[in-house]
Order: C-alpha cells, then sequence, then structure tokens
C-alpha cells in the first residue's frame, strides 16, 4: 500500500481505509474477561479476567501469557503506548508493571472498590476511580500518579452532590482527564489538580442511567460515552467534539453499552454491549468510522463486557464472558494513514497517527519517476498525539513523500 503527499508540490492522496468486521477468536483461555488495553500499535495487549488472572500478548492476539498477577477482583487495566507500562486495579489494590506484564508490583494507592483506570501514552501519568468507597463506606474517589503509580495523590476538590465514578478516560499527555458516573461528568485540564462540571447528554435525565463508560481522543478533546441503562431498559451512545459543551446523539441503536473506545484522532469508535433480554445473553459488536454518525456490525455474537483499539483504529479486541466464560477476539483492517506537513522555521515535519502496520516513510524529488529512497532517519514519536514525525530541512525545491508497507 502507498500513500503519497508533496511537501510543496501541492499533491495529497489518502486512501479511505476499510473497516473490517471480520472477527477471529483467539487462543485465550476463556474467562470472565472486564477489562482490555493495547498499545498504540496494537502488537501488545493486556487482558484482566474478574475474581482472575491477567494476560498478555505481545503479537496482537496470536498467542497469550499468563503473567505473574495475583488472581483479584480485576475490574480494569490500561497501557502506555509501547505496552511496556501497565497497570490494574481491582476491588482493593492497584498493581503496575514496567516490563509488559512479566513482573507485577504492588502500589501504595489505598485499597479501594477501583472501577476504572487510564494512563498517559508514556505512562507516567494515571488516573484512577471509584464508584464508592471500599467496603461500601465513604465517598468515591478519584487518585492520580505521575510518577507510574509509585505515589498517589487524591482528588478532593470536585464539588459532587452524587458522587459515583464509573469509567475515566486520558488525553495521550495526560494533562486532560475526563470522569463519567455519579450521573455528571467531570473534566480536568492539568492532570486531575482541578475538575470542572461539564454538561452531560442526557441532562438531569441521565438519573435513569446506573453506570455510564467514557473514551478519549489522543488530543482529550473528543468523547464517546455509553451509557448503560437500567435493568429496565437500554441507552445510548453519545459523542461530544469540545469536551461536553454539546453532545450529538449517535445512531447506534439502545444497548446496554459496557465498554467504548476510540482511535487516537477520535473517527473511529468501537463499542460493545451486553445481550438482550438477560446480560449474558450475546450481543454483537458495533464500529463507526465516522464518529459514530454510522455505525457497522457483525456476526461475532457473545457477552461482551470489554474492548480496546490500537491508535489508529485498525486492530480491535474484544473480551466476553459476562458472568460465564468467554472468549477474546481480534478484527484487523488495513490501515492507511495520512501523511501531515508542518513546516515550522527552516525544517519541515512529516508525521502520521501509529500505524497498526510496519510502513517506511520514502522520498522523491520528482513524481514523474520512480526513484523512491527510504528515509533513513527513524521516525521519533510524538507522546503528545501519538504521531510518528520526522523532521527535514527545507531546501526550497519540491519534496514528495509517502508510506510504504515493506
Amino acid at each position: 500500500m502507498l500513500l503519497a503527499v508533496a511537501a510543496w508540490g501541492g499533491l495529497f492522496t489518502v486512501a479511505d481505509p476499510a473497516f473490517s468486521q471480520t472477527w477471529t477468536q483467539t487462543s485465550a483461555p476463556s474467562n470472565y474477561w472486564v477489562s482490555i488495553a493495547s498499545s498504540a500499535d496494537g502488537s501488545k495487549l493486556v487482558a484482566a479476567a474478574h475474581a482472575g488472572p491477567i494476560y498478555i500478548s505481545t503479537n496482537s492476539g496470536a498467542a497469550w501469557t499468563l503473567t505473574s498477577a495475583p488472581n483479584e477482583e480485576w475490574n480494569s487495566v490500561a497501557s502506555s503506548a509501547d505496552g511496556t507500562k501497565l497497570v490494574a486495579v481491582s476491588d482493593g489494590p492497584i498493581y503496575v508493571s514496567t516490563n509488559s506484564g512479566t513482573s507485577w508490583t504492588l502500589t501504595s494507592a489505598p485499597n479501594e472498590y477501583w472501577g476504572s483506570v487510564a494512563s498517559s501514552a508514556d505512562g507516567n501519568k494515571l488516573v484512577a476511580v471509584a464508584p464508592i468507597g471500599f467496603n461500601g463506606n465513604g465517598p468515591a474517589a478519584i487518585y492520580t500518579s505521575t510518577d507510574s503509580g509509585i505515589t498517589w495523590i487524591q482528588q478532593t476538590n470536585t464539588d459532587i452532590a452524587f458522587p459515583s465514578w464509573f469509567s475515566v478516560a486520558s488525553s495521550a499527555d495526560g494533562t486532560k482527564l475526563v470522569v463519567v458516573g455519579g450521573f455528571r461528568i467531570y473534566y480536568s485540564t492539568n492532570s486531575g489538580t482541578t475538575w470542572t462540571q461539564t454538561g452531560t447528554p442526557l441532562g438531569p435525565s441521565s438519573l435513569v442511567s446506573p453506570s455510564q463508560v467514557i473514551a478519549s481522543s489522543a488530543d482529550g478533546n473528543k468523547w464517546v460515552v455509553g451509557f448503560t441503562g437500567t435493568f429496565d431498559g437500554p441507552s445510548s451512545i453519545y459523542t461530544s467534539t469540545n469536551s461536553g459543551d454539546s453532545w450529538t446523539l449517535t445512531s447506534a441503536p439502545s444497548n446496554s453499552w459496557l465498554s467504548v473506545a476510540m482511535s487516537a484522532e477520535g473517527s473511529k469508535i468501537v463499542a460493545v454491549a451486553v445481550g438482550s433480554p438477560s446480560f449474558s445473553d450475546p450481543g454483537p459488536i458495533y464500529t463507526s468510522t465516522d464518529f459514530g454518525a454510522t455505525w457497522m456490525t457483525n456476526n461475532a455474537l457473545n457477552a461482551w463486557r470489554c474492548v480496546a483499539s490500537s491508535a489508529d483504529g485498525c486492530k480491535l479486541v474484544a473480551g466476553g464472558g459476562v458472568y460465564f466464560g468467554g472468549p477474546i477476539d481480534i478484527s484487523y483492517s488495513t490501515p492507511s494513514p495520512q501523511l501531515n506537513l508542518a513546516p515550522s522555521g527552516i525544517n519541515l515535519t512529516v508525521s502520521w497517527i501509529v500505524p497498526s502496520t510496519n510502513f517506511v516513510l520514502q522520498q522523491n524529488v520528482d513524481l514523474t519517476t520512480t526513484n523512491w529512497t527510504d528515509v533513513t532517519n527513524p521516525p521519533m514519536l510524538n507522546l503528545t498525539n501519538l504521531q510518528n514525525e520526522v523532521t527535514f530541512p527545507l531546501t526550497g525545491s519540491n519534496a514528495f513523500y509517502r508510506l510504504k508497507t515493506p
């Protein structure tokens, strides 16, 4: 696959990628999978089972390895962009790993009913939330860490009338955070130091929804929220492009949404829901490539509980097993990354979202020839936006660039 862009010659071509709806069951053992996280390129995965183990994969789910993490009432896991730093929260302690899950360390975080955790791309900034105090006593909790979980700080400056945090998401740089639950949505633009309440999609009527799940784009401005309806009825998926100032009801069907994930730039969304009429009944997986305007589904039916996405949205992984053992399935669609140009002074930066397959950046001075050559300086990962970047000096002549699969 090729994608080309000219630095100053006016050419800009992008292939529109197809979003695969073919799901394949992996070799992961059947379990009650409650949370899955992915590295930016989708190659490294971590999956946690409730009241069970944590497994990892280093080959996009083709094979899975049982880690040394203790069996806990796990509820959520998160990963750094390179898959090296992992964090897992439970009905009790929080554990971290700095070697892709080979070993795990109990952190100093207090025991809480931790419901959700999120990580910055470098794995240094973490945020964990709990819907209620441990053993049902005390208020809900928001804790943050800036040293990969070595130390934790409780955030107590949110003016919450009914705190009950269910889900949290983070921007790639860890500065923008958003928490949802307790029928409210709060966000922070300074890594959790201060928080501001924003509007909810359903307004006061969101009281009908006992829990919500949320995901964020890499820049922290785009959000997707899935509402898990009451036991008497399901709910919907909403999106926002302005940190909750306004919301759009997507065309996703009314359902009990348990997990959502979003690509780095926000256009691709994947969501899973339990079946109907029972939580243990099978349901499909839904995907969107246009920020929720339209959705596709499939025949990958299961009692899905969790889902994760690569940065480009082309490698997806879903875990099932609500109440019973379930599989882990993967889906892959061919990526077609868009090249971006950003002149700065005497330099030009060419960038593209971390792809879920290998691409080589090539250059040429004349599109009428086939003299494309590989760029020798390796791309650097920008952890604020999950973009690979290569910087060149501006020469005043035409320069053309393209990405090519090896």
